[in-house]
């Protein structure tokens, strides 16, 4: 081996954790979202295969994440979708910039005006079925309001999921959040604390404004049947220590600016 060519090879791996430490700023977050495109995600809409990205629904423009419904026609056909980040997380401080915008699409369901959300303890998109509505996980649902009503965001629902507050198992499907509302279209940051299968908090504008612990498998509102018993039994029982992160397309227009993570140490 020539002179060059070995010390090339010998710098190989310091040039690799010099290039993954370059993606983490000062203070520990690393932007899950580059601000350039979507290499680093896995697109999982209804009725569509992994990574078929139908009628470009999720891209990029002017920096930001876009989610569009352009190409959908005059009816939604529930194709939710997400986009998942392709690593799982379990200790972890995440924050994005949202904002909503424009009109929902046609046949949008009524609940879903104004209606996204970012799915934490998700399932491996790999797993989930070609039909399947939304991936087993906890959903911080984002809310926009309509300009008059009060309307919470950073709410939590429970899509194959269930979680416990106050030291009793909650099998509902959403819960509010005690937060104000964001009317019209400005940027909102969210931020959700998370701890493993331990406690999980929503904050907004640095207030906790909902908290719950033990994130486990088992409720309904998965259209597949059968398949968090699945899960369950890959997962060696219900209790969820991390999972993948997502973001939604229900069929209101939405933007995202920032996506970023900062891992937390594990507690005792």
């Amino acid at each position: 081996m020539k002179f060059a060519a070995l010390i090339t090879a010998l710098l190989l791996p310091t040039l690799a954790f010099a290039q993954a430490e370059s993606d983490t700023d000062k203070d520990g977050w690393i932007q899950l979202f580059n601000g350039k495109d979507i290499k680093d995600w896995h697109v999982k809409i209804r009725h569509h295969d992994l990574d078929d990205n139908f009628g470009n629904t999720f891209r990029v423009e002017d920096g930001l994440m876009k989610v569009r419904y352009d190409a959908y026609g005059d009816h939604f056909q529930e194709r939710f979708g997400h986009i998942h980040y392709k690593s799982p997380y379990s200790h972890y401080l995440l924050r994005v910039e949202y904002r909503f915008v424009g009109k929902q699409c046609p046949g949008g369901p009524g609940w879903a005006i104004r209606n996204s959300g970012v799915m934490i303890h998700g399932e491996d998109p790999k797993l989930m079925h070609k039909d399947q509505d939304f991936p087993a996980s906890i959903e911080v649902q984002l809310l926009g309001g309509n300009g008059t009503k009060a309307r919470t965001t950073s709410n939590l629902c429970t899509p194959g999921t269930n979680v416990v507050m106050a030291g009793e198992l909650k099998t509902n499907h959403c819960f509010s959040s005690k937060s104000k509302t964001y009317h019209g279209d400005q940027w909102v940051t969210a931020e959700v604390e998370v701890h493993g299968n331990q406690v999980i908090k929503h904050l907004l504008e640095g207030e906790v404004v909902l908290e719950y612990e033990q994130p486990q498998l088992g409720g309904g509102n998965v259209s597949t049947k059968g398949h968090v018993d699945m899960l369950i039994e890959k997962n060696g029982g219900k209790i969820l220590k991390g999972g993948y992160i997502s973001l939604q397309s229900e069929s209101h227009p939405i933007d995202f600016r920032k996506v970023e993570i900062k891992p937390l140490p594990k507690r005792g």
